[in-house]
Order: structure tokens, then C-alpha cells, then sequence
């Protein structure tokens, strides 16, 4: 796989179940969120801010984060994003449906 490609392939869905996952340890801003992403994930996953604000702002609509501006370590203005009693319910969901499809997709490679 080209590294263009692991920059902006997700399965739908998938980049809001890590932002839910990565705010379910404690509030973050944008940028914070991708980085931890991309930590975690050893850098398999980069998420570019064209993917991550919308995602975000899908979250917002969903009432699955809540926001509100604060000072970053480095004293700049940022929004931090919360997960709210709603998004831990629906990243329950996800991770379910998730674990689902991987199940699905590992029987049928190892077939």
C-alpha cells in the first residue's frame, strides 16, 4: 500500500470511532487527537485535518463530543473536544460493529 493511500483510506466510519476512542481518555484539541492517532497506530494511521474537522463536526451534530475553546500548553487558543455520555454509548456500538466486520474480513483472507 502507498503511503498516499494510508494517509486518507478509512473503512466508514472508522475515523470517528478513533477520535471517540482517543477522547475517551480525556479531552483533546484537533491536532492532539491526530497526533495521538498516529502515535498509537505506530504511524500506519495519519489523519489529515480535511478528514479530521469534518469528522469532528459530524461527531458535534451527533452530540456524541462537546467542545470548547481553551488555552493549549503553548498558551494558543484551540477547541478542545470532550466525549459526552452519548458518544461513549455509540463507541461501544462501533467497536462492536468493528470487531464484526474484521471478524468477517479475517475469515474470509484466511480462506
Amino acid at each position: 500500500m502507498s503511503k498516499a493511500s494510508r494517509d486518507a483510506d478509512f473503512l466508514p466510519g472508522t475515523l470517528e470511532m478513533l477520535v471517540l476512542k482517543t477522547l475517551s481518555r480525556g479531552p483533546n484539541h484537533g491536532w492532539g487527537i491526530a497526533q495521538h492517532i498516529q502515535q498509537v497506530s505506530n504511524d500506519a494511521l495519519k489523519v489529515g485535518e480535511g478528514s479530521l474537522y469534518p469528522a469532528l463536526q459530524r461527531l458535534l451534530l451527533n452530540e456524541f463530543v462537546s467542545a470548547e475553546w481553551a488555552l493549549t500548553e503553548n498558551n494558543r487558543r484551540a477547541r478542545y473536544y470532550r466525549i459526552t455520555p452519548a458518544g461513549r454509548k455509540q463507541l461501544v456500538e462501533e467497536k462492536r460493529s468493528f470487531d464484526f466486520l474484521l471478524a468477517g474480513i479475517a475469515r474470509v483472507m484466511e480462506s
